[in-house]
């Protein structure tokens, strides 16, 4: 696709877009009353798009619109539009394999303008502010393990007609600017002293000069990269964390998936797990009781746990279940070697996915405590000795993960050794 900006292009605001929705709103959408009765919030908090909320009398949504550059960069950093066609198309396959109940319902697209309308989420609460101010949820373990589970496996080889899933890895190959953000900022920069980084300096400089002479743990990182770079097993979110999940009570809702295209599935799994520990590590900056500290810090490690273990349980009923792809065919396993066999060849598969994970949540700590694009579970620690205090721990786990990945079996071992942190 191309980076050009469109003739009709031009970014909206909270006064003309109203005109711009009578036009291209479906006739079976009405927001009731009037344009100029709707109210509408620019409410964009993030570091590419603008986002707003309209609000008429019957209904509200939410409409996205790409910026030519990175809004929190500014417009010295160029990006191309088309990050609005892939958040779209991502949004609609994940609606479709894992359904509306986790994902939000998009109603149009319009790639001229790099604008689309979905689903006003409430009272839906972005998952990182909940898990700061200390709130737990009952299913979020299940519903973000369900949708791991069925977005990876129908958009893999293993679940996928061949046919189509080389037309997706086609369709998203060309997502390469997003990839190359995510290549930088989270295989590369961490590990230099590159202009972009922003650490809590000077508390954690004597760490982060370390990070850079850490060759054993640096080799690792490169070798991922590659492996992000090569390897298409699945369609991913591409930047799965807590800010971007939206949670009620009893609802999880996956939003933001504009850098989706085809990778390793270890990202999306390792990504949200990084941010669990991250959540974990970031406790004793917002809690004053320790006892409800070492709760919450309890029900983090369990998060994580549960969610792989749901991951594991419904990709392997799925695995059992399947009537297409090409990789580990039925006629060999189901209807030839057996259960056993097929038990044994998945044993060897999560086991290999577990060590992926597991580095890449390493690799997600260090960017966002080393990198750019740090995360308010640690930023917005005022007393930056103890800022830096909870992110050195997090530091240290991060590097038994990418370094030592091999040695855990089961992923609840890795909670034991972030207590000793």
């Amino acid at each position: 696709m191309s980076n050009t900006v469109p003739a009709g292009y031009a970014p909206l605001n909270s006064d003309s877009l109203p005109q711009y929705l009578v036009n291209k709103l479906p006739t079976h959408l009405s927001l009731g009353g009037a344009p100029e009765q709707w109210t509408v919030t620019e409410v964009g908090d993030g570091n590419l798009n603008l986002v707003f909320i309209v609000e008429g009398t019957e209904k509200t949504i939410v409409v996205k619109q790409a910026l030519p550059y990175v809004r929190a960069a500014g417009e010295s950093w160029q990006l191309s539009l088309t990050r609005a066609f892939f958040e779209y198309n991502v949004l609609d396959i994940e609606a479709k394999v894992a359904g509306h109940s986790l994902v939000p319902q998009v109603y149009f697209y319009d790639q001229d303008m790099a604008i689309f309308a979905m689903e006003y989420l409430t009272p839906h609460i972005i998952l990182r502010k909940e898990l700061i101010t200390g709130n737990t949820f009952a299913s979020l373990a299940e519903d973000v393990g369900i949708f791991l589970a069925k977005t990876l496996f129908h958009t893999s080889d293993l679940g996928m007609n061949a046919e189509e899933k080389k037309a997706l890895v086609s369709k998203f190959a060309v997502n390469h600017e997003l990839c190359k953000i995510t290549e930088d900022l989270i295989f590369t920069e961490p590990y230099f002293d590159a202009e972009r980084n922003n650490w809590t300096t000077p508390d954690l400089d004597e760490d982060v000069h370390k990070v850079w002479q850490d060759e054993a743990m640096i080799q690792v990182a490169m070798r991922y990269k590659f492996k992000f770079m090569t390897e298409a097993q699945a369609l991913l979110h591409g930047d799965l964390h807590s800010g971007s999940i939206m949670v009620t009570e009893s609802e999880t809702k996956v939003i933001d998936p504009e850098f989706g295209f085809m990778g390793p599935m270890a990202f999306d799994i390792g990504n949200y797990i990084g941010n669990l520990l991250m959540a974990y590590f970031s406790r004793p900056g917002w809690e004053t009781d320790a006892a409800s500290c070492e709760a919450n810090q309890a029900y983090l490690l369990n998060q994580i746990t549960t969610t792989w273990q749901v991951f594991v349980s419904h990709f392997t009923r799925l695995w059992n279940e399947k009537t297409q792809g090409e990789a580990y065919p039925t006629e060999i396993y189901q209807n030839g070697l057996g259960e056993r066999a097929l038990a044994h060849a998945q044993q060897e598969f999560f086991a290999t996915l577990l060590e992926d994970t597991l580095v890449n949540a390493g690799l997600e700590i260090n960017r966002r405590i080393i990198g750019f694009a740090g995360v308010a579970d640690f930023k917005l620690i005022e007393d930056s000795q103890l800022r830096a205090q909870c992110e050195r721990r997090a530091l240290k786990l991060a590097r038994e993960l990418i370094v030592n990945a091999k040695e855990y079996r089961e992923i609840a071992a890795i909670g034991q050794f972030a207590q000793s942190c």
